[in-house]
């Protein structure tokens, strides 16, 4: 396999140094200059695990522990463009994980609804939300087939893991012209990342790209 000759080389002393690409890159998928402004700005090697911090940079997912991954930055970027947020809006976000995405969607928008099932994970992303002054996230230990009913309706629901089947919980938590972004598949298999829009009596579902992620977790044991 061909390494990028970007990403890193040996020094004299067989150390590696790793330097940092165009960011982000040009995905020529990726129109909305807000978005890769703020994809730009927000420090992603603040979000991943200490081993990965060199790879930040690189265009892949990484694991962040309890056998959850950061997402790769251009999935990031097509799903948050999806939305099509406004600053004005509230938007729901199903896995908190490392807090990347979250950080990402505070930035465009009023307030962020962060559902997250593995306490140690939320509590990380808490911490490192608050070091880069967002304070406009609340997050929440809980499952993610349920939403948060408390902040309902949401003009925006963002989901970064795969469940079988859309949870009816979340498209009844969508305001009238709200967008869900989902990855919807078994784990194992290819799973469709989907578009869906709550209209005044109907719901609107569009294919946006085939995809891979980990399996949403529900009524984890304590």
């Amino acid at each position: 396999m061909n390494e990028r000759p970007d990403s890193a080389e040996r020094s004299k002393t067989g150390r590696e140094r790793h330097y940092r690409p165009e960011w982000p890159p040009p995905w020529p998928e990726i129109t909305d200059e807000t978005v890769r402004q703020v994809i730009g700005r927000v420090p992603r090697e603040q979000f991943v695990a200490e081993p990965y911090g060199a790879w930040a940079h690189d265009d892949r997912p990484l694991p962040i522990g309890h056998g959850q991954t950061i997402s790769q930055p251009f999935i990031v970027a097509l799903m948050t463009q999806a939305l099509r947020l406004r600053a004005d809006e509230r938007v729901l976000e199903v896995g908190t994980g490392s807090g990347y995405q979250t950080a990402i969607l505070a930035a465009l928008c009023a307030h962020v609804d962060s559902v997250e099932i593995v306490p140690e994970l939320a509590a990380g992303a808490a911490a490192r939300l608050l070091k880069l002054d967002c304070h406009n996230v609340d997050i929440h230990v809980s499952d993610g087939y349920l939403g948060w009913p408390a902040g309902a309706p949401y003009d925006a629901i963002i989901v970064t893991a795969a469940p079988e089947q859309v949870p009816p919980a979340l498209e009844e938590q969508l305001a009238v012209g709200g967008r869900l972004v989902i990855p919807v598949g078994a784990a194992l298999d290819d799973q469709t990342l989907w578009l869906i829009v709550k209209n005044n009596q109907s719901i609107k579902r569009t294919p946006l790209t085939l995809v891979r992620f980990v399996p949403l977790v529900a009524n984890r044991p304590e």
